[in-house]
């Protein structure tokens, strides 16, 4: 699938990560010099100056490696998150996280040599699409959640995407292209020697070489779709979801692009036809055994959420009301407790914290009468916001304990408990919880942005700046980083333990500042 259509730095993340392909400077003064005129008087041969051309190197095998590829997502990432696209919605974010850890634990090898920590996420478009970037970041469109009908649908285009990531076709795709965009060069400076005697084939060996680089591409392209297509088709399987949820899906995709892909020459796209992607995994599925998924409550709740933070505008949440409340005539118990789950998140956004308390107690309702013993880490997470967002931190407190009990392994609910820790004022344990999450969740920013907040409610400048630190080199903003380990140093209450501290982090930022200043230059 295509990648995600905002990233429009990507070019300029590829030139200072120092992954772009470089041309031998001789090529590139040559080309400058024949493409602005100043031909020799003699007319070469092209055989003696297919021969005379600079060496470009061998390439074909060339490619990223696993650690690189990782750095390259990672930069990738800063920019998408600064989007304001970028959906940095912690339910939202935990189902897919354990969506798409259900599908890699069946296929551990797809995390590669380095043992990549897949990182799934969402972003909020109205295009039917999802996107791998290198080293294990998947991203999903919002109006993809929306449009499936059941989880195997959903798995299917996620376990798609770890397909490319697991045959490393990014880093195949760029090694290739390295190979690739020297064959429109090669043609570029044969063509131009051949101007000055005969334009039309000067021009012809041009466009040839460079038709030739976009065919290959494509044909690249076409093969790894498909490649994706059959590895995350065992995948889901062996995961347990339904196999027919990638055909189902793909024909909703072919309908829905019908208008604009489906007219155009199979050999024109980057992807295969969506028929015969279809016809391909119909054939690898025709024998196999019928397998019935139960989705989990968490696919419509995750649904509803996302319905409303596509548009959170004030007509869309009149839309999303609408449709909640058709949810519910369909009076069967899932329908009832989403329905009633989405109004509560409108009144929630709306500000109207009674009604929002309300809709979520009938769904809760709904929840037991199916089993007494039946709880929901989706509808415990809007329990504290509601209760927090009420001024309430007492009870908010007492949910938060609740929910940490009943799913120990949430992140969301973790940071939820620290934000009604400090909301009832209790800046001590706030700062003990947070730090032992710091040591076994190093990589999580938002855990060290409420460890500044508690810090300066308790007055502790020099740990507040330095927690404050952390977190802007975890968003990879190291000269913000490195600000605030100065404002830490100057900190009237810093200590000898804590200077240490700073002196350390210091000389590691900078030196990974210096590289990056590097990199930047080169590119």
């Amino acid at each position: 699938m295509s990648g995600y259509h905002s990233i429009v730095k990507l070019k300029s993340i590829l030139q200072t990560a120092n992954f772009m392909p470089r041309f031998p400077l001789r090529a590139v003064a040559l080309a400058s010099v024949l493409l602005t005129g100043a031909l020799p008087p003699a007319i070469t041969p092209a055989s003696a100056i297919a021969q005379t051309l600079p060496s470009l190197g061998d390439t074909e095998r060339e490619e990223l490696s696993p650690l690189m590829e990782r750095k390259l997502g990672e930069q990738i990432m800063k920019e998408i998150r600064r989007n304001r696209d970028y959906l940095d919605d912690e339910p939202l974010q935990e189902y897919l996280e354990n969506l798409g850890n259900s599908l890699l634990a069946v296929r551990p090898e797809a995390r590669g040599e380095t043992k990549y920590d897949f990182f799934f996420f969402a972003v909020r478009d109205p295009m039917l699409n999802a996107f791998a970037l290198p080293g294990g970041f998947i991203g999903v469109h919002s109006a993809l959640v929306l449009a499936a009908q059941n989880e195997s649908e959903l798995a299917s285009v996620m376990a798609h995407e770890i397909g490319h990531v697991a045959q490393r076709h990014i880093a195949r795709m760029l090694g290739k292209q390295k190979q690739d965009m020297l064959i429109p060069l090669a043609g570029m400076l044969l063509g131009a020697l051949a101007l000055s005697s005969s334009p039309d084939a000067g021009m012809a060996m041009m466009m040839g070489g460079q038709g030739l680089a976009i065919q290959r591409q494509l044909n690249f392209s076409r093969d790894a779709e498909r490649e994706a297509d059959r590895v995350g088709l065992d995948i889901m399987r062996e995961a347990g979801f339904e196999t027919s949820g990638m055909i189902n899906f793909f024909g909703r995709l072919q309908q829905a692009s019908r208008n604009y892909t489906d007219n155009a020459p199979p050999y024109l796209r980057s992807h295969p036809m969506t028929t015969e992607r279809i016809a391909d995994i119909e054939a690898r599925t025709r024998d196999q055994r019928y397998r019935q998924h139960a989705d989990s409550l968490d696919f419509p709740l995750i649904q509803a959420r996302v319905k409303i933070l596509q548009d959170p505008s004030q007509q869309g949440l009149i839309e999303a009301t609408a449709a909640f409340e058709r949810q519910l005539q369909q009076k069967t118990r899932t329908s009832i407790i989403a329905g009633k789950y989405g109004l509560a998140f409108v009144a929630f956004k709306q500000g109207n914290m009674k009604k929002a308390q309300s809709m979520l107690d009938d769904a809760r309702v709904a929840l037991k009468n199916g089993s007494p013993s039946a709880r929901n880490v989706v509808l415990s997470s809007l329990a504290i916001d509601i209760k927090l967002a009420a001024r309430q931190p007492k009870e908010a407190l007492e949910e938060a304990d609740l929910a940490r009990n009943q799913f120990p392994l949430s992140r969301g609910i973790a940071h939820q408990y620290a934000d009604a820790l400090f909301a009832a004022g209790r800046y001590e344990d706030a700062v003990t919880f947070l730090r032992d999450q710091a040591q076994l969740y190093r990589s999580e920013p938002k855990l060290y942005d409420r460890l500044a907040k508690a810090y300066a409610a308790l007055n502790k400048q020099a740990q507040q700046h330095l927690a404050l630190a952390e977190s802007y080199a975890l968003k990879g903003s190291l000269p913000a980083a490195l600000d605030q380990l100065s404002i830490a140093r100057k900190a009237p209450d810093a200590s000898f333990y804590e200077l240490s501290i700073i002196d350390a982090r210091e000389r590691e930022m900078k030196a990974q500042r210096l590289e990056e200043i590097r990199l930047e230059k080169e590119g």
